[in-house]
């Protein structure tokens, strides 16, 4: 008997209408501080500045992409689309991931050269741009930042490393605004921008795996196939679990199919009301799909008897 288990509609719906609103509040302050800190890095000639200003401007690109997203995930299964739109959550934050992987080797290209010949930067406007970024990315990250129950999409994930580096970003070009002003040591500004392309190559990478393994089918993070198994097959009535699969939809949506073979003589469906109660209190798996049928019955061994006639034609022939 196979059967499908669903209750997770109306919790991501909540789920997803918050994120949009987290969406839109950080989006509205990365644009206005960004205009501002283009602006700032073309008059103080500071690299950091504007390795700053353009993983700004992927920010605003994946927040803008992340909302969009987020809206596509919220529409209704339809048509051939039978799980909806809500991949289109962890495609946004794979494309995050490239943004951060392309422009920061953009910026390890420029920051070697300028290296090797350092402009002159005026130390004191990017003190003050960095100190105010540090401020207006706190916030954002606040904002986006997860709640008491620590739950969130890889799509809001994927915006938060994107301000949580450009956080770290601001106080590395803070750091190298201060030493300019007190040492006159140039190559500092091109030295904070490495550090700040290695934390997006780090954010990359994170973003890049994490997408991948929903992509893949890969188990969720945090569930173990093998353990569920070993708890399924132990469950009073069973007698075998194969054929199980576990995966994600999109975050927060884990599902899980298997094949159960209940004892003989025993209540099936009963059994396969038990075992989804158990997925769904056990590991928050509230999506699955199991068929379950009884073992089959040992049969008695097969005996031939022979009538007396042909026993005597066996004996005489022998």
């Amino acid at each position: 008997m196979s059967h499908a288990h669903h209750a997770h509609g109306g919790h991501a719906h909540d789920h997803r209408n918050a994120d949009q609103s987290k969406l839109k509040t950080a989006l509205a302050l990365i644009v206005v501080f960004m205009a501002a800190e283009i602006a700032a890095g073309v008059i103080a000639s500071s690299l950091a500045l504007l390795s700053d200003a353009a993983h700004m401007l992927t920010d605003a690109a994946a927040l803008a992409l992340a909302l969009l997203a987020s809206r596509l995930a919220s529409r209704p299964a339809a048509g051939s689309m039978t799980y909806g739109l809500g991949r289109a959550e962890i495609l946004s934050a794979q494309a995050n991931g490239v943004t951060l992987l392309v422009l920061a080797l953009l910026i390890v290209f420029e920051a070697i050269r300028r290296l090797v010949s350092p402009p002159a930067v005026q130390g004191s406007v990017v003190l003050a741009v960095a100190l105010v970024g540090i401020a207006v990315n706190l916030l954002a990250a606040r904002i986006l930042a997860p709640g008491h129950e620590g739950e969130r999409s890889l799509n809001i994930e994927g915006s938060y490393r994107h301000i949580l580096t450009d956080l770290f970003g601001f106080v590395a070009t803070a750091i190298a605004a201060a030493v300019i002003l007190t040492t006159a040591f140039r190559r500092a500004d091109a030295i904070a921008s490495l550090v700040v392309a290695a934390l997006m190559l780090h954010a990359a990478y994170g973003l890049l795996r994490a997408s991948a393994r929903v992509f893949m089918e890969a188990a969720p993070a945090g569930l173990d196939p093998q353990a569920i198994g070993r708890q399924l097959a132990s469950q009073p009535g069973v007698v075998q679990v194969h054929d199980l699969h576990v995966w994600e939809v999109t975050s927060g949506f884990p599902a899980l199919s298997a094949h159960v073979v209940a004892r003989a003589g025993d209540d099936c469906h009963e059994l396969r009301r038990r075992l989804q109660t158990f997925l769904g209190e056990s590991f928050h798996i509230d999506h699955t799909t199991l068929q379950v049928d009884h073992e089959v019955a040992a049969q008695p061994p097969l005996q031939i008897e022979i009538a007396p006639r042909e026993q005597h034609h066996l004996d005489s022939r022998a």
